[in-house]
């Protein structure tokens, strides 16, 4: 794990600001939680997560926990990498991920072999759209749990 921090160190961290802090806690304990409105005649999902419900302009909110599952939605193959520190890494993916039980609620990540995996670990060629994958999590140098994802069979 120690190698893997130092080689992802110098690599975009997420910014965990007021509204999307919960979802970060959640995933330092393995957990994916989408935001959700909690007025009762609404209770849509919401993500990214924001104060205010989009549909009902309700600032009433919970956190719902998703099974982890999802589909590719769309994923690139950054070609040359735009930042330097990704270079070593390529090729890499970085996926948009559909969740299963949460229709239209899209994260992104990257698709890899195991939760400490490099950004490398899976051959381009197996990415498919509309793949089923499930969701891991890898801290970060940070200590920041990421959301990545692990293609399902």
């Amino acid at each position: 794990m120690e190698q893997s921090n130092q080689r992802d160190a110098a690599l975009l961290a997420p910014v965990v600001d007021d509204d999307g802090a919960p979802f970060w806690e959640y995933a330092a304990r393995g957990e994916l939680r989408v935001q959700a409105c909690a007025a009762p005649e609404c209770g849509r999902l919401r993500f990214p997560p924001r104060p205010c419900c989009p549909h009902c302009r309700s600032f009433a909110s919970e956190w719902r926990q998703m099974s982890g599952r999802g589909r590719i939605w769309s994923y690139v193959l950054p070609h040359p990498p735009l930042l330097p520190a990704y270079a070593a890494q390529a090729p890499y993916n970085a996926a948009v991920v559909e969740l299963a039980d949460a229709p239209g609620i899209r994260l992104v990540g990257n698709v890899v072999s195991g939760p400490d995996a490099p950004l490398d670990s899976v051959d381009p060629g197996r990415l498919r759209i509309g793949a089923p994958v499930r969701a891991v999590f890898c801290p970060d140098a940070s200590g920041t749990a990421l959301v990545r994802w692990l293609l399902e069979r």
